[in-house]
């Protein structure tokens, strides 16, 4: 493996030719800084080197990203221990290109590779202070960080003046499908359980609303939390209201806490939460 990966030239092989599929198209467009627009995700995508002919291999991987909270829109054999990976940008907003979220099995015992994202849209990340990917797999998991001397974030010419994440791996175990994140998952599933879960307790000062839903048809859930003891007079003192999206079940533990300071503070504001 090459450790000076953000000076190679190369011509990246596609390999359309390959099994599986690439749920979506791509085209070029220039009011998103001339990077390819990827709708849609791979889908037992097997990625074959160019000009080879018959049944995969053990260790001709095969990407996946169709689960819930999925991302990654195209796969790009390099050599027989590098590919360059494609992530989707955000629905509403194509310029902002960050979450991964794939797995990738056919491994083949020992293997070594090189995986770059090449279209990340942020210029500063926490890559490039320590931050690492997450891996897991089918034997083992638990997520775990890949270490951080493994892990690269640069800004690359090759790739239009991208930046590019690099980590290098090795897989230990043939029959493990492996899953790379870019940090913890958290789905809109899980959401869903943790709010059911709540609203079941039927907490006086904890109320949940359908506020809409998304293009998607998915439901849009308004929380508000108020006072633990003084539910009406909270409402009645009509304090200040802050707001802020849905991130993590803490926020939400956190301010439907019975603590002494935090009876206080709920009296004095009544908590709204909506999704972002």
């Amino acid at each position: 493996m090459t450790t000076n990966m953000a000076e190679r030239s190369r011509t990246a092989e596609t390999g359309l030719n390959s099994p599986g599929s690439v749920t979506g198209l791509l085209r070029e467009s220039s009011d998103v800084g001339g990077d390819d627009i990827i709708a849609g995700n791979v889908s037992k995508y097997t990625v074959l080197p160019a000009g080879y002919c018959g049944q995969p291999k053990k260790g001709h991987l095969i990407f996946d990203a169709c689960f819930e909270s999925g991302n990654l829109g195209r796969v790009d054999h390099i050599t027989e221990f590098e590919y360059d990976l494609f992530i989707r940008p955000d629905t509403c907003n194509p310029r902002f290109r960050v979450w991964f979220n794939f797995t990738v099995e056919n491994v083949k015992e020992s293997q070594r590779v090189i995986f770059n994202v090449v279209n990340f849209s942020k210029t500063k990340s926490l890559y490039r202070d320590g931050m690492a990917p997450m891996v897991k797999s089918t034997s083992r998991p638990k997520w775990q960080r890949i270490p951080s001397k493994n892990v690269y974030y640069y800004h690359c010419p090759d790739h239009r003046k991208n930046y590019v994440m690099s980590f290098a791996f090795c897989f230990d175990r043939e029959d493990d499908t492996y899953q790379f994140a870019y940090c913890y998952p958290y789905t809109y599933t899980r959401l869903q359980h943790y709010l059911d879960n709540l609203q079941r307790r039927n907490m006086d000062y904890f109320c949940r609303e359908l506020l809409g839903l998304s293009v998607q048809r998915r439901q849009l859930d308004l929380l508000t939390i108020t006072s633990p003891a003084e539910n009406t007079a909270c409402q009645e003192a009509g304090g200040k209201v802050p707001s802020m999206p849905v991130a993590s079940e803490c926020r939400t533990e956190r301010n439907l806490g019975r603590s002494e300071v935090g009876g206080q503070t709920s009296c004095r504001c009544i908590y709204c939460i909506y999704p972002k």
